[in-house]
């Protein structure tokens, strides 16, 4: 087990002014060059946001003030004092705590069981459990980090989930927390409960390091931000005295257009009719309870809504491949004609030849074969074309000629059509998929999260294309958990809860605020606690020495 190993030349606690001080760390992986010359001061009791593209090194830095990865020169100072950080257990001892975008939970424990984990003292659990319990009140208390300790995991919504791993962090003692994309799972009020508790850590000396590619959030709540770019540490500002714009800038090296610029939509006739939808799985779970919708020519319906309430399946269903073993109901109708749901006439390629283009939502296990080639990946559903087929063969030719294309068309880079597809950028990727269906010119293109994991200048390009489309005539489905993206390039949006449609509404005549609700499952908002953003009948207030109220 590694140690934190001080340096006694170092500065005293007492008097650092800064939690965390990095100077010169540099780290690669073979011929790439993850974090260059990197210099970083994050000043005690402050909010600290680090921004930058895909790519740019931000979570390889924060790996190796965690411990998990080794720097290959530089030196890391917590509090004034030169540390050598050789693993987690190492930061967790240095009063560095880290929460991960993807949880670190054991979904069959208890809250308490996880908070423990790792940290047990002694061979018999109860007392550990028991002094977990008082200290967990305690914290909970004092940061409105409320969570029923005696629940399991899998009980829990993603929000309370998030509290578990913060807490964990604090009863490990952590003084500087580092948080990665934070809110990506989270609904709007959810976000803005975190951003209270942030602040309420910072209130008692607490250091947050935040990464987030979300620039209203870098500005609403931090203090100072750091921008990378390419390895390197590019500026580091005071939040006050910069701007989205600025910043936007520093990250891509170039203008970004933040704003997406569209001309009033001109619906034309019905493209999509979709009438009770309904889906149960295998296991019996409901997934989609009578969903219902139109999407005219040359409109994008967005699909708001947290991950996990039927957009998945919703998209699945249409795009012709739903889950193995569900039971389907209500119908479809492409361009007047009634689409098969159940029959041999229901997988991803008729709904091809009828017009339908899908992005899917997970690019990297749906959209893409990771280890084929980029003019392979291009082709993928669309390989029996009569243009990429000689005779009994395919037309390599054509399909690599038409792959460097479209590379050209989308801006993907590097424009090298033989590489595999996991040797480009997650953005890059992005791009190959949305060009093989975008390029195949659809009457309905179905579109998931186009810009997950998607850096900023990605996703300016994205957009643009998304309203050429549009703009084209064409009609589209957008589902995105990003509020910002759905009220941005949306006509009409549609929230989804629990399988079901709350409400539809004009992107000109509703909030962030409105939506969240709607995310929430809430449709009354006649009597909304405005402290919490959630009506009081509708709050999951925890008792953390017991059940849940």
């Amino acid at each position: 087990m590694g140690e934190a190993v001080a340096d006694t030349g170092g500065q005293s606690t007492a008097t650092a002014p800064f939690a965390i001080e990095l100077r010169g760390i540099s780290k690669a992986f073979g011929p790439v060059q993850a974090n260059k010359d990197i210099d970083l001061r994050v000043p005690k009791g402050t909010i600290h946001g680090i921004i930058g593209e895909n790519g740019a090194g931000k979570s390889t830095l924060m790996s190796i003030l965690y411990g998990f990865y080794k720097p290959d020169k530089g030196e890391i100072l917590v509090n004034g004092q030169a540390l050598t950080i050789a693993d987690s257990q190492a930061a967790i001892r240095a009063g560095i705590g880290m929460v991960f975008q993807h949880f670190k939970l054991v979904q069959n424990f208890t809250v308490l069981e996880n908070i423990i984990l790792g940290v047990e003292e002694g061979r018999l659990l109860r007392p550990s459990l028991a002094k977990a319990r008082g200290a967990l009140k305690q914290l909970a208390a004092e940061y409105q980090l409320n969570v029923d300790p005696d629940e399991t995991i899998d009980e829990l919504s993603v929000g309370h989930q998030q509290r578990v791993e913060i807490l964990k962090a604090l009863y490990r003692q952590a003084d500087i927390l580092i948080l990665d994309e934070p809110t990506g799972v989270l609904t709007p009020a959810e976000a803005d409960h975190l951003f209270r508790i942030l602040e309420g850590l910072k209130a008692e000396g607490k250091t947050i390091i935040l990464i987030t590619h979300k620039l209203r959030e870098i500005m609403d709540i931090t203090d100072n931000v750091s921008v990378m770019r390419r390895g390197e540490m590019v500026a580091s500002v005071e939040t006050a005295r910069t701007s989205p714009e600025e910043l936007a800038e520093l990250m891509v090296g170039r203008k970004v257009l933040l704003n997406v610029e569209k001309p009033p939509a001109k619906p034309g006739e019905k493209v999509l009719e979709v009438r009770d939808l309904k889906m149960v799985d295998d296991e019996a779970v409901e997934r989609l309870r009578g969903i219902s919708f139109d999407i005219r020519a040359g409109e994008i319906l967005g699909i708001a809504g947290v991950s996990g309430n039927g957009q998945t399946q919703l998209l699945e269903l249409l795009g012709g491949f739903p889950e193995k073993g569900a039971k389907v109901g209500g119908s479809i109708r492409m361009n007047g004609q009634e689409l098969d749901l159940t029959g041999t006439k229901s997988d991803a390629a008729t709904r091809r030849a009828r017009g339908i283009g899908h992005v899917p939502e997970d690019r990297q296990t749906e959209g893409l074969i990771m280890d084929f080639t980029a003019w392979e990946n291009t082709a993928f559903g669309y390989h029996r074309a009569p243009e990429f087929n000689k005779g009994l063969l395919m037309n390599n030719a054509a399909i690599r000629a038409d792959a460097e294309t479209k590379m050209e068309h989308f801006d993907v880079r590097p424009r090298n059509p033989n590489l595999a597809a996991r040797n480009f950028s997650g953005g890059n990727q992005q791009k190959l998929v949305v060009a093989r269906e975008i390029e195949r010119n659809p009457d309905l293109l179905l579109i998931g999260q186009p810009t997950r994991g998607v850096d900023i200048g990605a996703i300016e390009f994205i957009h643009k294309r998304i309203i050429e489309l549009r703009d084209a005539g064409k009609a589209i489905l957008l589902v995105s958990v990003e509020l910002d993206e759905i009220l941005s390039l949306s006509d009409r949006i549609a929230v989804m809860f629990d399988g079901r449609i709350m409400g539809e509404r004009l992107p000109n005549e509703t909030t962030t605020g409105e939506l969240g609700l709607l995310m929430a499952g809430i449709t009354d908002t006649a009597h909304v606690d405005e402290s919490q953003g959630i009506p009081p009948e509708h709050k999951h207030i925890d008792d953390v020495s017991g059940g849940s109220a």
